[in-house]
């Protein structure tokens, strides 16, 4: 456990890598390599950030 206002601290990074590895893992001890991990991440992550009508996100406070 890190010191209050580091990284390792933030509630909200914690929760979206628990639910990576659940969800990617799926029950597995691990991948078959480091292909298949990455794989399994980039579909997870544009599966994640995909809303369900299948268009993209926009905000334009990010321009």
């Amino acid at each position: 456990m890190g010191a209050v206002g580091t990284s390792a601290d933030n509630a909200l990074a914690e929760s979206f890598n628990a639910a990576l590895k659940r969800e990617t893992l799926r029950g597995a001890r691990r991948f078959d390599g480091a292909r298949a991990c990455r794989l399994a991440v980039f579909h997870w992550t544009t599966r994640y950030n995909t809303p369900a009508d299948g268009t993209r996100r926009t905000d334009s406070r990010h321009r």
